[in-house]
């Protein structure tokens, strides 16, 4: 049976959509892992048609809590500017793996195995502009105790931190890129977030390695994917995996567009015939961080020839 959507929680989407500067597409009724019913809304820019966001809420969801509805908000501004990327579903991680996200089966859904703990599905592949054809299926889980510093166990409000723990998995080398594969945990704990602060912490990083890693999102995701076209340097979700602001993201964009390695209009930046000449360093870059994600093996032991 199809359960009517909520007139609600499309009004409250919808307010928040347009204050972000997005148009509601469409609004239908989905379903979960579990068969419980979604409503799933798509979501673009006024002034472009060819691409969109999905947006699916618990049936039940309701924006009960004071700050539900503002974080609402600021996501779905984050996504109105992530929109205008050429490839809005693309990232980088700190080692210069271009990667794309995609299906994830949001909200998350309590174990069927019988752990304490909340799971979303979803896939990441190799994003190179090649035919690799290389993919990971993960499982992303969050203990019930952790869930309690979410503000809701909901897309909007924990995606950003998903995406994040899956990079900083692939950092660890603890998730490898397969032709066909078996779904790979990435346990999202305590360890990425800092009670102190208030906030979450994936990587330390200083501003050589902040530089480098704009130059490889530039290089991949405006060079390699973009046709040249700008993408978005201040975006939070970089800030957060970095562990530094919009702002100090920026105007180290600001000092390299100076080197001429890219051209910086507002917060966006495109590559330069200057930067798409380092396409080596950048493809061996991208091979060693493949390579960390492999199992290694010790070839002596393989050949029998260690006293074990």
């Amino acid at each position: 049976m199809t359960v009517a959507v909520k007139s609600s929680l499309v009004s409250s989407v919808q307010t928040a959509a347009e204050t972000a500067g997005l148009v509601l597409q469409s609004v239908s009724a989905g379903s979960d892992f579990h068969g419980e019913s979604t409503t799933v809304f798509q979501l673009g820019l006024a002034a472009a048609t060819d691409r969109s966001l999905q947006l699916e809420l618990s049936h039940a969801f309701d924006f009960d809590k004071p700050h539900l509805l503002p974080d609402m908000t600021a996501h779905l501004s984050g996504e109105a500017k992530r929109l205008r990327n050429p490839r809005p579903d693309c990232y980088v991680t700190l080692a210069g793996l271009p990667i794309a996200f995609g299906k994830f089966q949001w909200p998350f859904h309590r174990s069927t195995s019988g752990a304490d703990t909340y799971i979303v599905h979803g896939e990441m592949h190799l994003a190179d502009g090649g035919t690799q054809n290389l993919h990971a299926k993960v499982a992303a889980s969050v203990t019930v105790t952790f869930a309690e510093i979410v503000p809701a166990m909901e897309q909007p409000y924990a995606e950003t931190f998903v995406y994040n723990a899956i990079r900083k998995t692939v950092d660890l080398g603890q998730l490898e890129f397969l032709k066909a594969s078996n779904r790979q945990p990435v346990p999202v704990t305590t360890r990425f977030y800092s009670r102190w602060q208030k906030k979450f912490v994936f990587t330390e990083t200083n501003d050589e390695e902040r530089l480098a890693y704009l130059l490889r999102k530039v290089y991949w995701l405006s060079g390699v994917l973009g046709e040249n076209r700008p993408v978005w340097i201040a975006d939070p979700r970089d800030a957060q995996y970095l562990n530094t602001t919009e702002a100090d993201l920026l105007r180290m964009a600001g000092h390299e567009a100076g080197e001429g390695l890219f051209t910086l209009e507002g917060e966006f930046a495109a590559a330069t015939p200057a930067l798409l000449a380092q396409a080596e360093e950048y493809r061996a870059d991208l091979q060693a961080a493949l390579n960390f994600t492999k199992p290694q093996f010790n070839e002596s032991m393989r050949a029998g020839e260690a006293n074990m």
